[in-house]
């Protein structure tokens, strides 16, 4: 869980800001729109698969450049 201490003289808008990049580097936000709807099984290894054939496809064509 990502904690933000104010520091003396530091404005509400930058300490927001760097509370949203924690998050982000936390990876709360993707973890929240993946847990947001129930995926079945069947759906979240195709979903798997298909990221797997776009990475090796990916590297594929770098190593052929």
């Amino acid at each position: 869980m990502p904690v933000v201490k104010i520091k003396e003289g530091e404005t509400f808008e930058s300490a927001m800001r760097r509370f949203k990049k924690q998050c982000e580097k936390a990876g709360i936000l993707s973890e929240i729109r993946k847990r947001e709807h129930y995926e079945k099984p069947s759906v979240k290894i195709k979903r798997k698969r298909m990221a797997a054939r776009k990475r090796a496809l990916k590297k594929q064509k770098k190593l052929m450049a």
